[in-house]
């Protein structure tokens, strides 16, 4: 095991720590007006509950959208990388939906779908984070050498094939990379239903409870579980882009 892996960003984690303390402390803010790191255990251990709850509420949803994003995505990407036509067709309907304050959606989708709760925050959580992966399917696909293609073409098979023999190994670190990014992107999308929504719920809603309040140590704490949950879910796709594309991780020389 590569330990220098694991404890560099561990110490940069706990230097961001000690320079938000040391700014707070410097400045002389309470904590009405900035949280220090240090206030932030109190807040967890006064709603520990909440935050299990509103975790695994705030992360199912969000692995769902990411889910459906994925699947969406890469059947998106194969359209428009084995086709020319729907690529220039599809390309600016893309960009233009990307263009869109995800937001100012929030309201329609509650208007849409009333009551539906979790069904809007991993709708959410998916149109926020599809776009990324089918661009990088789309491209890697497209870029493919056409003699590959007509290769096996010539020998009777089908685009699925070619896919899977040969455009997908291809493809595997783009769409690892757009992965990466998409991962964020769902989180993002989740809260912004979470706390745009009336009666949401997740760690977005509790983030509001504590706006409402005035409680900044549990608006805080909010924040690093967000943070902590996007790292333990970018780490997690750090692992299967290890297991099905580390061939292709280059070694510093």
């Amino acid at each position: 095991m590569d330990f220098k892996k694991i404890l560099t960003p561990i110490l940069s984690i706990i230097a961001f720590l000690a320079i938000w303390e040391f700014i707070v402390w410097a400045n002389g803010w309470p904590n009405y007006v900035m949280a220090s790191p240090s206030d932030l255990p109190a807040a967890y251990m006064r709603y520990w509950n909440l935050f299990l709850i509103d975790s695994w509420q705030t992360l199912w949803r969000t692995v769902a959208g990411l889910a459906i994003s994925i699947v969406f995505g890469t059947f998106l990407g194969m359209v428009m990388g084995f086709s020319r036509t729907a690529r220039d067709a599809l390309y600016p309907l893309l960009v233009g939906f990307n263009a869109v304050p995800k937001a100012t959606v929030v309201p329609v989708l509650a208007l849409l779908f009333i009551g539906a709760h979790d069904f809007n925050t991993v709708l959410m959580a998916f149109m926020i984070s599809f776009f990324p992966i089918a661009v990088s399917v789309g491209i890697g696909l497209s870029t493919l050498e056409p003699e590959y293609r007509d290769i096996l073409g010539a020998l009777g098979a089908s685009k699925f094939t070619i896919f899977r023999k040969i455009a997908l190994p291809k493809t595997l670190p783009e769409f690892f990379g757009a992965l990466k990014v998409s991962v964020t992107l769902a989180f993002i999308g989740t809260n912004l239903v979470e706390i745009i929504s009336p009666h949401g719920k997740g760690l977005g809603a509790l983030f509001l409870s504590g706006q409402t309040n005035g409680d900044y140590p549990l608006m805080f704490a909010v924040l690093i579980a967000l943070a902590f949950l996007g790292i333990l879910l970018y780490y997690a796709v750090v692992a299967l882009e290890k297991i099905f594309a580390g061939w292709a991780e280059r070694q510093p020389g």
